[in-house]
């Protein structure tokens, strides 16, 4: 859908007086209020969300026309950790905030104490020390994948905001809707006879945070011995899915599931779509129903290379309590 000019002058008002008023898009006030904030979004944005999240017409949904001026939001950072320039701080806040927003319509945002420190909302731009890493930080294809696909309690919805793209490196997605298989390969799929393990950068950062306590974290734990899982879950005719090729295989010594996830693969690449986000366009993937990737490209880091800003959705944050410090809390350690 597409935001009209004078809907997204007003979201452009909205999220700046927000940003002014509470200075950081995840500001505990500004979460807290999240959801009651966003109902003064365009109403047409809030039904269209509302539909995306009940009715599952799509597996990805993606919303353009948000106001991203390249010259008020400086250049592309060179790591996830750099803060930005204080004179574009206000804009790529107010940016931050509608992200938050239109998050808050679908569920809670929340982060891994794995990737980028625990941060609610992450930026996704390629690194020099990471250009061959299967992460965003890298410029090598991303091969597609169920986002967080190894944990229990991934998230429901991805969402990723393009900040620039000039280059017009495309998101890569594909849909489990438009999949045809047997139906003896569903049923082996929708059997719990494959492992998926963590992906580097979640296990990376858990040896790291553990490093001298004797203790092993539970990414770790899911590295080293993990639960046998089900690809296809949910209604047997409009099934969820639950996969990532580069960190998945079946269970040793089950041919037969081997093959049936090797199909799957195989009828994912050929659906496979590619979505470039310009600057201002919000890309809202259902992770229990798409797969996303990336396509390769060349980083130049000069600061003017692709940036996103990312956060994840959970509609039951609940689920995770046993991972987290506090009710409250929405950061899984």
């Amino acid at each position: 859908m597409d935001l009209s000019s004078i809907d997204a002058k007003d979201v452009d008002t909205l999220t700046r007086n927000i940003a002014a008023d509470h200075g950081a898009s995840t500001a505990p006030a500004v979460l807290a209020a999240a959801a009651g904030l966003a109902q003064r979004l365009p109403q047409n944005l809030i039904d269209e969300l509302r539909d995306f999240r009940l009715r599952e017409p799509s597996a990805a949904l993606v919303v353009r026309g948000l106001r991203v001026d390249d010259a008020e939001i400086g250049p592309t950072p060179l790591d996830w950790r750099s803060a930005p320039d204080p004179a574009c701080a206000a804009a790529l806040t107010a940016h931050e905030v509608y992200l938050v927003l239109v998050a808050s319509l679908l569920g809670d945002i929340f982060g891994w104490s794995t990737l980028q420190n625990g941060k609610l909302l992450h930026n996704v731009v390629p690194m020099p020390s990471e250009v061959k890493e299967q992460s965003g930080h890298g410029t090598v294809k991303l091969e597609w994948h169920t986002e967080d696909g190894f944990h229990p309690h991934r998230c429901d919805y991805l969402l990723l905001l393009g900040i620039r793209n000039h280059d017009a490196v495309p998101t890569t997605l594909a849909s489990i809707d438009e999949v045809v298989l047997s139906s003896r390969h569903r049923e082996v799929l929708s059997q719990k006879r494959f492992l998926i393990r963590p992906d580097n950068e979640h296990l990376n950062r858990a040896r790291a945070l553990v490093e001298g306590t004797g203790r092993v974290h539970t990414i770790q734990q899911m590295q080293d011995s993990p639960e046998p899982s089900a690809v296809l879950f949910g209604h047997p005719e409009t099934p969820y899915l639950r996969i990532d090729p580069a960190f998945m295989t079946a269970r040793p010594g089950d041919p037969e599931a081997a093959a049936a996830l090797a199909t799957l693969i195989s009828e994912l690449d050929t659906q496979l779509t590619g979505v470039p986000l310009g600057a201002g366009d919000l890309l809202i993937v259902d992770n229990y129903k798409a797969v996303h990737g990336r396509s390769e490209f060349t980083a130049r880091f000069d600061g003017t290379d692709r940036w996103l800003k990312k956060v994840v959705v959970t509609r039951d944050l609940r689920r995770s309590r046993s991972y987290r410090a506090a009710a409250h809390e929405r950061v899984l350690l």
